[in-house]
C-alpha cells in the first residue's frame, strides 16, 4: 500500500477528527469521580491536562493526542501531531518531561513512510527538551499518529482553563484559519505560501509562548484546538464571567477569510456551531469571520488570561516569538446567559 501521500487515507484529519464536545460531555458525566488528594486536576472541568501532586513542590501533568493526517507529507505529520499533543502540557502552565509514541499504521504500509512520521515527533519532543521513551502500534488502515506526554509543574504555578477573573484581557498566540487551509489545500484552493504559513503555525510549539508570558499575571489558559476559537472562550468562562470579543482584532492566516467567504467550511466547524448555539452571541461579525472563529485548529495557538496591567508586558514577550499575538477579547461580569459575546 503507498502510504506517502497521507491525505488519501482520511477526509477528516488532524483535531477536526475529534468527537463532538456535547457527546463528549454526556460520556463522561457516566464515569465514576476518583477522589484522591493528590489529584488537582481531573477530567470535570474539561481542562487540558490532568495534573497528580507528587510532592509539596512538584506535580505531574498527564495528557494525550493522537489524530488522523492533517497533511499529506509524513514528517510535517509527525512534527504537527507532536506539537499539538505537548500542547496541553503548556496550557496547564507545565514543561515536557517524557513522550510515548501512540500510532496506527496499515499493515501493508510502507514503512519508510511510518519512520518519516516518528522522526518528525521525535524532533518536536527533542525541541521541547524532552525524552521520547518508546510507545504503542496498532494495525490500521487510517494512519494515525500522536503522543501520550508526561510533563511537570509546581504546584502553585498551574495554570487552570476557567479561573479567569474580570478585567483580565484575553490574549490569542497564533492566527487562525489553519483547519480552513488544511481542508481547502488539496483541492487546490489555497496558494502555496499560505498553506506554508499553516503548517508553520501548527508546527510551532507553544513552549516559547507559554516561557514568554509565565513572569506575568495570567490567570487562567488554554489551547485552541478542535472546537474552534469559540468553544474553547466558552470552556474559559463560568456562570459568573463572559467574554466579550472584538471580531476586528483577532488575528488570521489571510487566505483562511477567502477560503470562508468562497463556502469551503469544515464539518468540525459546523459541529461547534450547533453545540454552540446557547452559548456564543454573534453581533454584526461578518459571516467569513464567524466560520474562522469556529474553526477548529490543529496545534492551535494559547488563550491567555492576563491582569489587565499586565498585558502590554505580556504582548511584549510575546512579540519577540515568530508567530503573532494580539488582544482579542475581556472578561466581564456574566451578559444575559450567555458565554461568549462576538461583536
Amino acid at each position: 500500500m503507498d502510504t506517502r501521500n497521507l491525505q488519501t487515507f482520511t477526509t477528516c484529519g488532524g483535531c477536526a477528527a475529534k468527537l463532538p464536545p456535547g457527546a463528549l460531555r454526556d460520556v463522561l458525566g457516566r464515569i465514576p469521580k476518583f477522589v484522591d488528594e493528590r489529584l488537582l486536576v481531573g477530567f470535570d472541568t474539561s481542562d487540558d491536562g490532568a495534573v497528580y501532586q507528587l510532592r509539596e513542590d512538584l506535580a505531574m501533568i498527564h495528557t494525550t493526542d493522537f489524530f488522523p493526517p492533517v497533511v499529506a507529507d509524513p514528517y510535517l505529520f509527525g512534527k504537527i501531531a507532536a506539537a499539538n499533543a505537548m500542547s496541553d502540557i503548556y496550557a496547564m502552565g507545565g514543561a515536557v518531561a517524557t513522550a510515548l509514541n501512540l500510532v496506527a499504521f496499515p499493515g501493508d504500509g510502507d514503512l519508510a513512510t511510518l519512520a518519516e512520521i516518528l522522526r518528525g515527533g521525535a524532533e518536536k519532543v527533542m525541541e521541547a527538551g524532552g525524552v521520547l521513551c518508546g510507545g504503542h502500534s496498532i494495525q490500521d488502515d487510517t494512519p494515525k499518529y500522536g503522543l501520550s506526554v508526561t510533563g511537570t509543574v509546581h504546584p502553585a504555578e498551574i495554570l487552570r482553563n476557567h479561573t479567569c477573573q474580570i478585567g483580565d484581557r484575553i490574549i490569542l498566540t497564533k492566527p487562525l484559519g489553519v483547519g480552513l487551509l488544511t481542508s481547502a489545500y488539496p483541492t487546490g484552493g489555497v496558494p502555496e505560501a499560505s498553506f506554508a504559513e499553516a503548517t508553520a503555525s501548527m508546527e510551532t510549539l507553544n513552549k516559547y509562548a507559554i516561557e514568554a508570558a509565565k513572569p506575568f499575571r495570567v490567570h487562567a489558559c488554554t489551547d485552541v484546538t478542535g472546537f474552534g476559537c469559540l468553544g474553547h472562550l466558552n470552556e474559559m468562562t463560568t456562570p459568573a464571567i463572559s467574554i466579550r470579543v472584538t471580531a476586528d482584532v483577532v488575528p488570521y492566516i489571510p487566505a483562511a477569510w477567502q477560503v470562508a467567504a468562497a463556502g469551503c467550511i469544515t464539518g468540525g466547524g459546523v459541529r461547534n456551531r450547533a453545540f454552540l448555539a446557547d452559548k456564543v452571541a454573534l453581533q454584526g461579525v461578518a459571516s467569513a469571520m464567524e466560520e474562522i472563529l469556529f474553526d477548529p485548529q490543529t496545534s492551535g495557538g494559547l488563550l491567555l488570561s492576563v491582569h489587565p496591567a499586565d498585558t502590554s508586558a505580556v504582548l511584549d514577550a510575546l512579540g519577540g516569538l515568530t508567530l503573532a499575538s494580539a488582544v482579542v477579547g475581556e472578561v466581564v461580569p456574566r451578559v444575559a446567559g450567555w458565554s461568549v459575546l462576538v461583536e
